[in-house]
């Protein structure tokens, strides 16, 4: 009797655990959209990012292991220490599983360490620096939508091929703008091409006029613009009036997406190159999508919109394949499984946390090209990811060595 007793009890408590095993947590799945909503990147991600996210959960049911999937947000203003203050509360108090988006580089390495300290996920769409995935890399954060590196590979490469060898920066003054530069410089320096000059500006800048009459007499072919947002679109119309694309010398958008070509127009955009990890107007796939998104915040989407619904449909993916939102469990399933979306297709997560996948070299039309409204790109090339990005062996990360 005393044995039957045993066994019932045992077999009790090994049907709890298996339960458990299949669980949230805390009866929910909770994912912070952390990004800049009224600043110079909030066309870039912004508001649209969260509609994305929220897409991403709805897709998939609104719930994953029978508890239901919640979507939190705030503006982190482009402050390492909102930004912060915003994770540290999400993970310590508001039971917030996994932090997304993190536009700005300063932002998504301080995020980063946070979640490396607090054993928590975070999925980098908005952010740029290779540093993520190398010297500040964690194993349980993820870089997902393009990296400086690819840009430098896709913009900087296309030009160099076009004959522009000799270049002159204009860099955003911190991590993301330092990363931009020096991904682009060896990029051109290994093809053979100079590096003539740079100049750093703040963030958010409005007047770019003597910065821009540094590139312009330094004779370079390109000025590099290692930046982004508002501030590669203000550069831009800013150059114009100084004859600078006139004069012969060529603007190099390193980071320039659908969302600030639609900001600027076709007139001023036109003919520049620039890359991006996803085009809406690609193949039927990506247009259905585009449309649904459309539909609820009206745009079409660049690779940071995309790149976040792409990067929450995998987390949960990743969280219903564990069978929990336990954080190991889901970070062992996010560096394993292939990613395989609508923005990602072929994907593949390397140890150090980079999502490898192919981007696109992209050309702004001339209005008179363009045949619909937000008909903006001429697909060039598509860029392999193996070349696009660093391979995660030699990518400096201390996980994969």
């Amino acid at each position: 009797m005393r044995k039957n007793f045993i066994a019932s009890v045992a077999f009790l408590l090994g049907s709890s655990t298996a339960v458990l095993a299949q669980s949230a947590t805390d009866g929910k799945v909770k994912i912070g959209i952390l990004n800049d909503q009224s600043g110079v990147y909030a066309d870039f991600g912004g508001k649209s990012s969260v509609e994305a996210a929220q897409m991403a959960v709805e897709d998939f049911g609104g719930k994953v292991l029978d508890v239901p999937v919640e979507i939190v947000n705030a503006d982190h203003q482009n402050k390492a220490d909102i930004a912060s203050n915003i994770a540290r509360q999400w993970y310590d108090t508001e039971q917030v599983d996994a932090i997304m988006e993190l536009t700005t580089s300063s932002v998504a390495l301080a995020v980063q360490a946070i979640g490396k300290e607090k054993k928590k996920i975070d999925i980098v769409t908005g952010a740029a620096t290779t540093d993520l995935t190398g010297k500040a890399c964690s194993p349980y954060g993820f870089h997902w939508a393009y990296d400086t590196h690819a840009l430098a590979v896709g913009t900087g490469g296309a030009l160099v091929k076009q004959g522009g060898d000799s270049w002159f920066f204009l860099t955003a003054d911190y991590a993301f703008g330092y990363s931009l530069e020096q991904q682009t410089s060896d990029y051109v320096k290994s093809s053979g091409g100079t590096v003539v000059g740079a100049v750093r500006h703040p963030l958010s800048s409005q007047d770019f006029s003597s910065f821009l009459l540094q590139a312009q007499s330094s004779g370079a072919k390109v000025i590099g613009l290692a930046n982004a947002g508002l501030d590669t679109s203000n550069a831009i119309k800013q150059a114009a009036e100084f004859g600078i694309t006139q004069g012969g010398q060529h603007l190099a958008a390193l980071l320039f997406t659908l969302a600030e070509v639609h900001g600027l127009g076709l007139e001023a955009a036109q003919g520049l190159t620039l890359t991006e990890g996803y085009y809406w107007n690609r193949d039927d796939e990506s247009r259905a999508f585009a449309k649904k998104f459309f539909t609820r915040t009206g745009k079409m989407p660049n690779m940071v919109h995309t790149g976040t619904y792409s990067a929450v449909t995998q987390y949960l993916k990743a969280v219903q394949k564990a069978g929990t939102d336990e954080t190991e469990a889901v970070a062992k399933q996010l560096h394993e499984m292939p990613v395989d979306d609508v923005f990602g297709r072929g994907g593949t997560v390397g140890a150090n946390g980079r999502m490898i996948h192919d981007m696109y070299l992209l050309q702004v039309k001339k209005p008179s090209e363009s045949k619909e409204p937000w008909d903006y790109f001429n697909v060039l090339a598509t860029i392999p990811g193996k070349e696009a990005y660093i391979d995660p062996a030699k990518s400096g990360c201390d996980l994969v060595k």
